[in-house]
């Protein structure tokens, strides 16, 4: 046997030493069933035709998958309007955000982006070897502060994230606002527009991500098939830039990095005969949003506007106590320690078991 030697080790990247954990939502166990309302996921199952092709699919993970996933681009492209050329998938949009960064930031270049936000961009960006800038939401509102992320790109800038609607906040940027930025940002500044729950924004002012990244070269569009189409448990988000972009993004992603099974599920939840469907679930989560909001209000709650699937609290230090709370009355919600509560929509019965929680709070 070979002999250990106890001061003996080998040492992690400073950056890696330094890295924030990425916090999941709570999960209920066996023996303590409660309402989970702490991640962002779709309450409702996948729909019965995307359950067959996931079965199907089962019987084949003897082999390797496509490892580019060509067809699934292909119809990603055409559901998002764009050429498949345009088009790089990954195992879930934190997955194509990190090959994103990989592709272009260089070893202490600057990535600005809100705070707080996702909290996987300072696990992204400080993996990829960049300097984080972050900056302050808005006061009052839990908005992106365009002009002030504006005033934060220097010379060093490389990337800038923004969030649409944010997470955990939940509101959009405007298009206008959108379109002053980006006029304000060097051409050679990549623009992540985050998309991750587009299909919850009801927000006329909201912009066109399609249309923006037509028209502006330095703009990657991210999306995901986690939350409108109920695969987040199958990891498969994607990408949208111009060509040299996707390729370089392309050559650096995980070979292989979207399973067969996934693949398999995605294609059959972007074929058109499931739209209708699926709309449908997100447009019952829309209502289930606006009807929990305006309770929320009619309790005393001042909340920032929501286009996401979720809803935000701004608890500051009440925040841990809160959500123990929340706990022992059976709903699970995700707390930012020191800042505050997000609280997913779930199904009806849900809703109104944290409903009761929030009435309690006041």
């Amino acid at each position: 046997m070979l002999a250990l030697v106890e001061d003996a080790f080998v040492p992690l990247r400073a950056a890696v030493s330094a890295l924030p954990a990425y916090v999941p939502g709570a999960r209920a166990g066996a023996s303590d069933p409660a309402w989970k309302l702490s991640s962002n996921e779709n309450p409702y199952a996948p729909l019965p035709f995307v359950l067959d092709a996931i079965t199907r699919a089962a019987a084949e993970v003897n082999r390797y998958p496509d490892m580019y996933a060509s067809e699934l681009v292909e119809a990603l492209a055409t559901h998002s309007g764009v050429s498949a050329e345009n088009v790089v998938v990954g195992n879930g949009s934190v997955a194509v955000l990190a090959h994103i960064l990989n592709a272009v930031v260089e070893h202490g270049d600057e990535i600005v982006f809100p705070w707080r936000s996702f909290e996987a961009y300072p696990i992204a960006a400080a993996v990829s070897g960049g300097t984080i800038v972050t900056v302050p939401l808005e006061a009052g509102t839990a908005r992106l502060d365009l002009p002030a992320m504006a005033a934060a790109v220097t010379p060093r800038t490389r990337v800038v994230l923004v969030c649409t609607p944010n997470n955990p906040t939940g509101p959009v940027v405007h298009a206008d606002e959108l379109e002053t930025f980006l006029a304000a940002v060097p051409k050679d500044v990549l623009v992540v527009l985050d998309e991750a729950y587009l299909e919850f924004v009801r927000d006329p002012q909201s912009p066109d991500g399609i249309d923006v990244f037509t028209r502006h070269p330095n703009v990657v569009v991210l999306r995901t098939l986690s939350k409108a189409h109920g695969l987040a448990g199958l990891r498969v988000g994607y990408a949208i830039a111009e060509p040299r972009l996707a390729a370089g993004i392309r050559a650096v992603s995980t070979p292989f990095g979207v399973s067969h099974v996934a693949q398999a599920a995605a294609l059959a939840s972007l074929d058109p005969a499931a739209q209708s469907q699926l709309m449908e679930r997100v447009e019952t989560l829309v209502g289930e949003r606006t009807r929990v909001v305006e309770a929320l209000r009619d309790q005393g709650w001042d909340l920032p506007e929501t286009h996401a699937n979720f809803v935000w609290f701004d608890l500051g230090e009440r925040t841990s106590e809160l959500a123990a709370e929340a706990k022992a009355a059976g709903v699970l919600v995700r707390p930012f320690a020191g800042d505050g509560i997000r609280v997913s929509i779930g199904d009806p019965e849900a809703n109104d078991a944290f409903l009761r929680v929030a009435a309690a709070w006041r």
